[in-house]
């Protein structure tokens, strides 16, 4: 068995779902191509797309397959695993300084120490790396994984109650300068896998430990505010109560998506409401009007909502649906 075999497997054995990567590389190996651009051709995606999120597995029948196959890299959905990833990165380059809100610190880790103090949970960037250091406080040891750039992951378990959590990036939003998370929609490259030459190891291993409630409470998004969808005028006869069927059906289906699925569920939603505005039976901003508040209802971000519903219309005119045919759709 190879080492990136015993990897997949050991990390499954966890419950994280696990996906291919390609050799030395961070990007998913499968699928071979994006939403905007599937023609249903992959066997996965008849359906409608299937991301690598979709794919990520913990069979351990799926996993020998894969890796026995190329020495793929490994990576980890950190939605359908549980789990929260605090990214802390290192500088790049000489000029790659912090902001001046971050002035004095060197890295991602100096950022996450800074935040957790002014929480009142100090810990000690240097603690669970063998390094001479007194043990941190205040904030429980968490399964540690150093990156081949240097930085560190820390993996935490995503609270059981709350919204579902999101990926944020540095100091546009997130946390602060050189301190990224992956959650719902984001993944990591696991231990035992290398980009670029570099392993990825584990730093220590222990269980992930729970999300500290003061970093939740900073990664939790804003409520919105409720959004009632907007009506849509159709014709009372028989395509119309049709059409509106069929609105009714796939508001259900997204609404009624799991977790880590949600955006799946929105996609193939908007193909198959685009099919029918293809056919003109509705327009492309009444699909919009429909589908955009539900998503947002159950915690898909607006921009992820815009990108997913446009995707969905444009693979759902290269099959209209017209109303003399929509008596023989599925």
């Amino acid at each position: 068995m190879s080492d990136l075999l015993a990897a997949a497997l050991a990390h499954a054995g966890r419950g994280w779902h696990v996906f291919p990567l390609r050799p030395n590389d961070k990007r998913p190996a499968f699928p071979d191509h994006t939403a905007d651009d599937c023609a249903g051709r992959d066997p996965r995606c008849r359906a409608g797309h299937l991301g690598w999120e979709q794919r990520a597995t913990t069979d351990p029948d799926r996993i020998r397959r894969a890796w026995s196959s190329r020495p793929y890299g490994i990576g980890i959905a950190c939605g359908p695993s549980g789990l929260v990833v605090v990214d802390l990165d290192v500088p790049k380059r000489p000029d790659d300084t912090p902001p001046p809100e971050w002035a004095g610190v060197c890295d991602g880790w100096d950022v996450f120490a800074t935040l957790a103090a002014r929480h009142g949970t100090p810990i000690n960037p240097l603690d669970g790396f063998g390094l001479d250091a007194p043990p941190r406080t205040g904030v429980d040891a968490t399964y540690t994984v150093g990156t081949g750039s240097g930085g560190t992951h820390l993996y935490y378990r995503h609270p059981v109650a709350g919204p579902a959590l999101r990926n944020t990036t540095g100091d546009r939003g997130g946390l602060g300068w050189k301190v990224d998370t992956r959650a719902h929609g984001g993944y990591v490259v696991a231990a035992g896998s290398t980009v670029a030459g570099y392993p990825y190891s584990v730093a220590l291993d222990v269980d992930p430990a729970p999300l500290p409630g003061w970093l939740a409470g900073l990664l939790t998004p804003a409520p919105r505010p409720a959004r009632p969808a907007a009506a849509v005028t159709l014709p009372a006869e028989r395509h119309g109560r049709y059409v509106a069927a069929a609105i009714r059906r796939q508001v259900a289906r997204l609404t009624a998506a799991p977790d880590g699925q949600r955006n799946h569920a929105l996609f193939t939603s908007a193909v198959a409401l685009g099919q029918l505005a293809a056919g003109g039976a509705l327009t492309d901003d009444d699909v919009t009007a429909v589908l955009e508040p539900a998503a947002l209802s159950i915690g898909l971000p607006a921009g992820e909502v815009a990108r997913t519903i446009a995707s969905g219309l444009r693979v759902g005119t290269r099959n209209p649906r017209t109303l003399g045919n929509l008596g023989r759709a599925a």
